[in-house]
């Protein structure tokens, strides 16, 4: 290939990665899901690159909810906001901004240099930001409060983020108070997460049971529709206000019995073996089991909090980020819902790497006294890398109309 001829192909990739948010920002979220893990754990040995005063560990987790888990929530907020309010995607020139914004505080924060904190921070709260004026925007121009939910918990979101990045300007002052809310803006993206499978459950349930899309069997009880979302929000108040521990694993454990309430609607007949209620059921069964880890955890029981923080994010929001990639994928690139062989494969990877991760925590055993650190991030490697192997093609082709479901599952 001529050099003239790649320079075309990759502005013609380009262009088709910003026509939506999710064709240029779920392959992002994957990539980093993929790469940062193999780099902390194989290449760095859990430490970074350069000197930094902020603890390695604590920078892992923000980099995984804000990097990974934030690269994600930019895909589904800029794709999603459009559809449900009938109103102009994002594309161009403002989705290749919000890119950058995310992608020099990726690098930023790879380099780990402590006087690169600040510029990192200002990258994150801006991008942070304009979601937020994104969706109050779009509120204001439709006379609508239908994003409201989602405006409170970015914001929230937002917030955390501001607090971190000052507590990490100052760690030697501020080490509590960074680990406390790093961990807070985890919590609040299971508060999305609960919003997000409230949103995106009822239309793939309704599609899976009826695939002619004239009926919509699945009608979710309303009362428990935003149970999960809503008591995570209880959960975060407390944390914020520094409650006791008691009251506060309570509170994990009923944001967790909520979540786990949401696998209990998932019980819909024989349907419920497809990949894509499987998936979405699972992603709220690892944040419910993962919550009232924390919480029994926080009540006395001999267990460490850290197997329910990463079986909820790892298991919950990991999942769950991956069955949108998934299950979006394919709806908003024309293709009719069907997850092939290899795509419910890296679903399992995903579930065996969390399982991996935590199991041996809450019982280790002589064959797995500690995590296997390597396999895991390998293995969660694999399915993030696995998933966009079989989506880029669709990603860089332009939109096309609905394909039969025949033709999916024939792949």
């Amino acid at each position: 290939m001529t050099r003239t001829a790649r320079s075309e192909t990759i502005a013609q990739t380009l262009a088709s990665l910003s026509r939506e948010g999710f064709r240029l920002f779920f392959p992002m979220a994957a990539i980093h899901a993929a790469l940062w893990p193999l780099l902390w754990v194989i290449v760095f040995n859990f430490n970074l690159p350069f000197a930094s005063s902020i603890p390695p560990g604590l920078w892992h987790m923000h980099e995984m909810i804000i990097g990974t888990f934030g690269a994600a929530l930019i895909g589904f907020i800029t794709t999603s906001v459009p559809e449900w309010t009938d109103t102009k995607r994002l594309q161009g020139n403002a989705l290749l901004a919000l890119a950058a914004l995310w992608a020099a505080a990726r690098v930023f924060g790879l380099i780990g240099v402590t006087a690169l904190d600040a510029l990192s921070a200002v990258c994150d709260i801006l991008w942070l930001g304009a979601l937020v004026a994104y969706l109050v925007s779009i509120s204001i121009e439709k006379r609508s409060t239908r994003l409201s939910a989602f405006v409170f918990w970015i914001t929230a979101l937002l917030l955390t983020e501001i607090v971190t990045r000052y507590a990490f300007l100052d760690i030697a002052t501020h080490a509590d108070l960074a680990q406390r809310a790093a961990r807070l803006s985890g919590i609040v993206f299971l508060g999305i997460l609960g919003i997000a499978l409230a949103r995106v459950t009822v239309p793939v349930t309704n599609l899976v049971l009826d695939p002619s899309e004239e009926t919509s069997p699945f009608r979710p009880h309303p009362g428990r529709l935003n149970l999960a979302p809503g008591l995570v929000g209880l959960l975060v108040l407390a944390e914020a206000l520094g409650l006791s521990d008691a009251t506060t694993g309570y509170l994990f454990v009923a944001a967790g019995a909520a979540f786990m309430d949401r696998v209990a609607e998932a019980f819909i007949g024989k349907k419920i073996i497809r990949a894509e209620i499987l998936a979405l059921v699972g992603s709220s069964a690892f944040a419910g089991l993962g919550l009232i880890l924390i919480g029994v955890a926080q009540l006395g029981a001999p267990i460490s909090d850290y197997a329910g923080l990463h079986l909820a994010f790892m298991g919950g929001l990991g999942l769950g980020v991956l069955s949108i990639f998934a299950i979006a994928g394919l709806r908003h690139t024309g293709r009719a819902l069907g997850l092939v062989r290899q795509t419910r494969f890296a679903m399992l990877l995903l579930v065996a790497a969390s399982l991996l991760r935590v199991v041996p925590e809450v019982w280790p055993t002589a064959l797995l006294p500690s995590p296997p650190y390597y396999a895991v991030s390998l293995v969660w490697a694999a399915a993030f890398l696995l998933w966009l192997k079989v989506y880029w093609p669709f990603f860089r082709e332009l939109p096309r109309t609905n394909a039969s479901s025949a033709e999916v599952e024939a792949r």
